[in-house]
């Protein structure tokens, strides 16, 4: 199990850092209280592989004294699972400039106290966390779309960089009009069509006798070939861009034949890739 705890100081962009990892399958809590962190790692640790992505953010919101998040990691380490603290962190000048843009109080306001002042008590405060942590970010010059590379980095050798993004692959009929959210729309109406055979009609793009005859034309071979290279090749520039979710459209006349055999065949060869991928299939059943 991936264990992450996410800290550091108010303002350096935790909060985004957990919606990243969101993104890349991990199960997030915001501001949980130290002393439920080793009860909530028995949980997952006990649900398999249900949390097998986890990452808490807690931070000065959850008390002045850390002492008792070092007892909560102590404690977690007693039951074999292992974490990693991403500590975050920027400096004071662009710390108080998100606080004027965002006209949100620091967790430890306090009337007449000067922000550089309450800034510099945080790290202080802090300094045993920092310590501890396996990675420091320091997000003063980062964007938005930086700070996710940066994050997407620290797993580029692990499966995580292929989950970071998810592809929907959806058969439909042209019929009933495209998908209005797809990024990617292939017209399949070209390869030979098995509502022609009787025997075939009733069916599915599900059922084997169906996939069977739609896969047996060399156009549909060549029509693959094709596709797979472009799709091989389109993915992780998507990746790259920042891209959370990616909508691929299938369709064909009435959406229950070409489309739904070549929705599930290319769904199978980008899982195959890596990539978390959900098949669907809009019309089949029209």
């Amino acid at each position: 199990m991936d264990f992450f705890i996410i800290s550091g100081m108010s303002g350096a962009g935790k909060s985004r850092a957990a919606s990243v990892l969101e993104d890349m399958g991990f199960y997030c809590v915001d501001n949980m209280p130290p002393e439920l962190i080793p009860t909530f790692a028995e949980m997952c640790i006990a649900a398999n592989s249900r949390f097998s992505h986890v990452a808490l953010v807690t931070d000065i919101r959850a008390g002045l004294d850390f002492s008792a998040l070092f007892k909560a990691l102590d404690n977690i380490k007693t039951l074999d699972c292992n974490y990693k603290i991403l500590y975050f962190e920027a400096s004071t000048d662009v710390i108080i400039k998100r606080y004027k843009e965002t006209r949100r109080r620091h967790p430890l306001f306090t009337e007449g106290t000067p922000i550089e002042r309450i800034i510099e008590t945080e790290t202080e405060m802090l300094a045993g966390v920092r310590a501890r942590a396996d990675y420091i970010i320091d997000t003063s010059t980062l964007t938005s779309p930086a700070l996710r590379d940066r994050l997407i980095q620290f797993f580029e050798n692990n499966s995580l960089r292929e989950q970071s993004m998810i592809i929907n692959v959806t058969s439909f009929g042209f019929k009933y009009g495209v998908p209005a959210d797809a990024d990617l729309v292939f017209d399949v109406r070209f390869l030979p069509n098995p509502y022609y055979d009787i025997r075939l009609r009733p069916k599915t793009g599900l059922d084997e006798e169906v996939y069977a005859y739609v896969m047996k034309w060399q156009q549909t071979t060549d029509f693959l070939s094709h596709l797979h290279n472009l799709i091989d090749f389109l993915l992780p520039q998507y990746i790259e861009e920042g891209k959370t979710s990616l909508n691929i459209a299938i369709g064909c006349t009435g959406g229950k034949h070409r489309s739904v055999a070549l929705t599930e065949e290319l769904g199978n060869h980008i899982a195959e890739l890596g990539y978390r991928t959900v098949k669907m299939h809009r019309d089949s059943e029209r």
